[in-house]
């Protein structure tokens, strides 16, 4: 089949180097994007005087045609055509005539698909972010329900101090709220057109590229036509805000992994959520958990892949760059369906607070209290480290806990220790003393929950 572009060439080329070329199997998503972009294109050559408004007319009625009869099925998108813009460009020919070879005066498929692209993201990018502000939604409400449940806190998967569990899912709630302040940062960045920019130079036609620009929610247009037709940068800033997504999703996911073990029982996910063995019966698996921490790789696949493409191009527009679609495109579908499995699994987790605590009670995590009560009281913080390291040691050779010595015991090691010291070193006050903030007293995490509510609206 000869091509739109023949001339030069003949136009003819093997059957093998089409597929290679084929770009229309991936970027036929964008269709809504380019008749959109062309309609608009359309009416800013009518209003400089390039077309007249009865061919601008007959131009968006094929294309508003080609677009209904798209969306409803009755008209298919033929795989064997080059690209979306080239469909597109085609169907309207055979619907209106020769008025629709027209539409392509003063542009380039090359500032057109990276007008479609852009447009494409952009839409894309605010559908991510509505997802994002659900998942710390589901967090908010559980932590909101489980303020009060204590834990142990861990560094190095060691327990640490005593926290709880509306603590710890606040910390995922701020990381995904970060998330939607970068990809809000992104859409922003990228919220210049391209369009009007041609193959690399601009055109020699008096057009007006504020008026495409404004007419289709752009906030200006890119001041440098080389700049315009080659700058993907936004699409390595979207994958990086997607990556981050990926790592806290992931991160979420090992907890929840770990905490619904039969080692941990801490929470237990909806059997909606896990699947089962075909050969154990007593397993309940977090797949999705699992799956989402898996998939977190092939986002960062895209991010290396992007850079990878880009980092040698010399300028303006390089057939390289159509490796962006297929890699932006799987990038998004990955954060978006595991953004929708992950907020129901979070929004139905069953916290166990009898484990919570009662792993809280075996770990030494009022160790630090222990020392600070003796701070407290005089003692400086090293000796009191040193003391207290020897009171864990002393528990463990005879399998106690700190909250088992008795005074008296206590009072052998120093005469600091008081009748009071229980109550301080009890894992309810160990918590609701850590008051400074941001930290894991009940008021605090309360305070962290209404922030965000307010923030965001939820």
């Amino acid at each position: 089949m000869a091509k739109m572009w023949a001339g030069r060439t003949s136009g003819i080329t093997s059957k093998i180097a089409d597929d290679y070329n084929s770009s229309i199997s991936f970027d036929s998503r964008m269709f809504e994007e380019d008749i959109a972009g062309s309609m608009v294109h359309a009416l800013m050559l009518a209003s400089k005087g390039i077309i007249t408004e009865d061919e601008a007319s007959k131009i968006n009625e094929g294309l508003t045609s080609i677009l209904e009869d798209i969306k409803s099925g009755k008209l298919e998108i033929d795989l064997s055509a080059e690209d979306i813009h080239m469909f597109v460009e085609s169907v309207l020919t055979e619907r209106v005539g020769t008025v629709g070879k027209k539409l392509h005066t003063a542009r380039s498929r090359n500032d057109q698909v990276a007008l479609d692209m852009k447009m494409y993201v952009r839409k894309e990018i605010t559908s991510i972010e509505e997802k994002v502000k659900g998942l710390i939604a589901a967090i908010v409400d559980k932590a909101d329900e489980y303020t009060c449940y204590i834990m142990p806190g861990y560094t190095h998967l060691q327990r640490a101090q005593p926290i709880t569990y509306g603590h710890d899912l606040m910390a995922y709630a701020f990381m995904f709220e970060r998330d939607l302040s970068r990809l809000n940062d992104c859409k922003k960045r990228l919220n210049l057109s391209p369009i009007g920019c041609c193959a690399l130079a601009g055109t020699t036609y008096d057009t007006d590229r504020d008026f495409e620009a404004e007419r289709l929610g752009f906030d200006g247009v890119v001041l440098n036509s080389l700049d315009g037709v080659s700058d993907r940068d936004y699409l390595v800033e979207l994958l990086s805000c997607l990556s981050l997504i990926m790592v806290h999703l992931s991160r979420m996911s090992e907890e929840i992994i770990l905490f619904s073990s039969w080692e941990f029982k801490f929470i237990e996910l909806d059997d909606a959520f896990t699947t089962g063995s075909s050969i154990m019966p007593q397993k309940k698996n977090s797949d999705m958990a699992e799956l989402a921490r898996g998939k977190s790789g092939r986002v960062f696949g895209s991010l290396m892949g992007m850079l990878t493409v880009l980092k040698g191009l010399p300028l303006a527009y390089n057939k390289d760059m159509q490796e962006d679609k297929e890699q932006t495109y799987d990038a998004i579908d990955t954060v978006k369906m595991t953004l929708d499995v992950f907020t129901p699994m979070v929004a139905t987790i069953k916290a166990n607070e009898e484990n919570m605590l009662n792993a809280a009670k075996k770990g030494f995590i009022n160790a630090t209290d222990l020392a600070d009560y003796l701070t407290k009281k005089g003692m400086p913080f090293r000796d009191a480290y040193k003391l207290t390291g020897m009171l864990v040691n002393k528990c463990i050779e005879e399998n106690k806990t700190l909250e088992d010595i008795t005074l008296d015991e206590y009072k052998k090691s120093s005469d600091l220790f008081d009748s009071d010291l229980y109550e301080e070193i009890s894992l309810k006050t160990c918590v609701e003393r850590r008051v400074s903030k941001g930290g894991t007293s009940f008021a605090s995490v309360k305070e962290q929950i209404a922030y965000l509510k307010d923030k965001l609206g939820l």
